[in-house]
């Protein structure tokens, strides 16, 4: 079920709102995938902010998706000249 919520937001390029750890987390969903490890994780960035983040799928819970708040990916194509 999770699979499913998130793969229709990235597709769809909506944003997500979720708790992870008991924190509210709003997400601009990039990528689902498989750890080595064998735990599903989901990539992407967090609102207000240009860093991809790592979510593991045991630890979300209470999934929506904000279908009135669309997004596009932001992907840095080179390091920024400081």
């Amino acid at each position: 079920m999770k699979s499913q919520l998130f793969s229709s937001a990235i597709m769809n390029r909506n944003r997500i709102k979720f708790l992870y750890q008991l924190d509210e987390v709003v997400l601009d969903p990039y990528y689902i995938t498989i750890e080595k490890n064998g735990r599903k994780v989901i990539y992407g960035r967090m609102n207000n902010s240009n860093e991809i983040k790592k979510f593991e799928y045991d630890r979300i819970a209470n999934i929506r998706i904000l279908k009135s708040m669309k997004f596009s990916p932001i992907i840095p194509l080179m390091p920024r000249a400081v």
